[in-house]
């Protein structure tokens, strides 16, 4: 399809006074997102909220649309606050065991470090290694491998189809974080099969922070059980006239692991979103996207620093031989240009709202900052 990509851009405002490639440390809000939740926030005053079931049924509708973006299915998607929240439920689910270990990449986001360390107390190892050692680590002992789909400082896109495949047949849950990825590269559930995928949206999903959801694999569900439990836990929780008093019995769809009230007017502003990319095509979005940060990775050569050679993520990370990359960074921020700097890597991320005009806004401000 043939897609105004100006008019697209004019949708986010923040765009319009600066040169933004730092959507993998914040996305930006449309005006369609923030109009749908103006447009909840006036709609719960017009009627007090007391259609407030309603807006259960929207979300539901919201579910259908994330499975078609990650071809799941929409019993699968349950909404979090963020994707931690998901690690948290699945390690909870398994019956941990001295000398059990948790396997994930050097080099990984916090989340997937932090929370299995924290169970070394009870003789719980982490074991971190590079790919691809990492299929190599994996052994009777594996419990878990707990895995960022991309690397949020250099851009490695985790080859998930060898993990997926690697595990197969054995009793060792995949998790995956997809936050550094969906939204600018297609995620295909149905293929990779985790156990439990989690995205936070606020970053290439171009949502409000606070939103995020997982999807949970049936075999996994069978298996894993609330962390929370609520006034929705029970299966019949519409029924709000006469709640049911008693041990709840669980719906068999991911949607037990929300339990209570959801941030309705976050969850129209995510949907707002998600609407544009089926509209413009995951595929479309895919295309132009890795086509930026490819032609970041050339202009970045121009002004000698390094690219790491990764061409099929929206991430390009860069050395920058004799200069600091958190100096460089706060200097571009000083001329507009909105980048970070994470590990000693200059890293600058295209998405589908960016244009040739902000790579060379970004190259001619590197050279001139030297």
């Amino acid at each position: 399809m043939s897609v105004d990509w100006p008019a697209i851009r004019e949708l986010y405002p923040a765009l319009r006074d600066r040169t933004f490639l730092n959507t993998a440390t914040f996305g930006q809000l449309s005006r369609l997102t923030v109009e749908a939740m103006t447009r909840h926030f006036q709609h719960r005053d017009e009627l007090a909220c007391s259609d407030f079931l309603g807006w259960f049924e929207d979300h539901d509708r919201l579910r259908e649309k994330l499975a078609r973006l990650i071809r799941a299915e929409a019993s699968d998607i349950a909404f979090l606050p963020n994707s931690n929240a998901g690690l948290a439920i699945l390690m909870h689910s398994i019956d941990w065991r001295e000398g059990d270990e948790i396997l994930t990449l050097e080099g990984e986001f916090p989340n997937n470090i932090y929370a299995p360390a924290y169970l070394s107390s009870r003789g719980v190892k982490l074991v971190e290694a590079p790919w691809p050692a990492l299929l190599e680590s994996i052994s009777e002992r594996t419990r878990l491998v707990a895995v960022s789909s991309v690397n949020y400082t250099t851009g490695f896109r985790v080859p998930l189809d060898q993990l997926s495949a690697a595990l197969q047949g054995r009793d060792i849950r995949l998790y995956v974080d997809a936050t550094q990825m969906l939204g600018a590269v297609r995620f295909d559930f149905s293929s990779i099969q985790p156990d439990v995928l989690a995205v936070n949206c606020y970053k290439w999903m171009l949502a409000p922070n606070g939103v995020g959801f997982m999807a949970v694999h049936p075999r996994q569900r069978a298996r894993m059980e609330p962390l929370a439990i609520g006034w929705r836990s029970h299966h019949d929780w519409r029924n709000v006239d006469n709640l049911h008093l008693g041990t709840p019995v669980l719906v068999d769809t991911s949607e037990k692991y929300e339990g209570g009230m959801l941030p309705s007017a976050l969850l129209y502003g995510l949907e707002a979103s998600v609407d544009l990319m089926l509209e413009l095509g995951p595929q479309t979005i895919e295309e132009r996207v890795l086509d930026l940060a490819s032609k970041t990775r050339s202009a970045l050569r121009s002004t000698g620093a390094e690219p790491l050679p990764f061409d099929n993520t929206a991430i390009v990370a860069a050395r920058l031989p004799g200069r600091d990359a958190s100096v460089v960074a706060r200097a571009l921020k000083q001329k507009g240009v909105l980048v970070s700097a994470r590990h000693g890597l200059l890293r600058v991320s295209t998405h589908f709202y960016n244009d040739e005009q902000d790579i060379e806004q970004l190259i001619d401000s590197l050279k001139s900052s030297t």
